[in-house]
């Protein structure tokens, strides 16, 4: 079995495309033209101060959700204690450990990673999390196809921790197992209502999810408002007009009212 130096040595070092954020950062701030990215990041980076480097990488070496699910479905219920880390990234410093960076021409920049971009990964990877007993069972419950992985990175962020917030993910899990009703985006959308509002229980949630429909029907229905007559729409740019470049916001606003208004029947039972 991997042991966890090795995932994190391979997760660091798999090939990561050179985002078009980090390209304009290089543009603004160093004055490197989008064909010489690659030999900055492989002649220059390499002798800038620390700082600068994180300034740098840290787009690309920022752990989202789907790399904590790595580590989650590893570690399960386990914890690495917060002392052990410096030790984890020393190791990976010295093999070295080697990032695999992607520019637009499809060139692949081998670029050995210092501390502070190991730091970085490895930091905020919550190997400091855990999962209780309770949601561990309730998650092994769930259609293979629900993308475990995932659900065990949720449970391990510290929102849980609260008693009455773990119960509602806890209650979560029970209806949509009942109910066959397990959407990845949803879990998501759970975890980002959670940190955001931090909910003391789930009749505390319930109490809240009525008032947010109702504020997101009124945006909604005001970005739908139509021009009374042709005249106006054309004082307005006519197709240039800027609602019509606000439908994705729009569309968004009722992707999350259909979420909130199927967490709304989940957890009412």
């Amino acid at each position: 079995m991997a042991t966890l130096l090795d995932i994190l040595a391979r997760e660091l070092g798999r090939p990561r495309a050179v985002s078009p954020q980090v390209v304009n950062h290089l543009q603004e701030s160093h004055g490197i033209d989008r064909d010489a990215v690659g030999a900055f990041l492989i002649n220059e980076l390499p002798k800038r101060e620390e700082f600068e480097v994180d300034l740098v990488l840290s787009p690309l070496f920022t752990p989202t959700l789907q790399d904590q699910a790595v580590f989650a479905e590893l570690l399960g219920a386990e914890s690495i204690p917060v002392a052990q880390w410096p030790a984890l990234v020393q190791q990976l410093v010295a093999r070295p450990t080697c990032a695999k960076l992607v520019t637009d021409d499809d060139h692949t920049h081998s670029v050995p990673l210092r501390d502070v971009t190991i730091e970085r990964f490895v930091n905020r990877l919550r190997l400091n999390g855990t999962i209780p007993d309770s949601l561990l069972a309730l998650i092994a419950t769930l259609p293979a196809g629900s993308d475990r992985p995932l659900l065990k990175a949720v449970a391990r962020r510290a929102i849980w921790e609260h008693a009455g917030r773990r119960q509602i993910f806890a209650d979560y899990l029970k209806s949509v197992d009942q109910s066959n009703a397990y959407r990845t985006d949803d879990v998501i959308g759970l975890l980002k209502l959670a940190e955001t509002y931090e909910p003391t229980g789930t009749g505390d949630l319930l109490a809240q999810i009525p008032h947010w429909l109702q504020v997101l029907r009124q945006e909604i229905n005001e970005s739908a408002k139509p021009f009374f007559n042709e005249r106006v729409e054309e004082l307005h740019g006519g197709g240039r007009d800027q609602r019509r470049q606000n439908n994705s916001r729009t569309s968004l606003k009722v992707n999350e009212q259909e979420f909130l208004q199927r967490l709304l029947r989940i957890l009412s039972g």
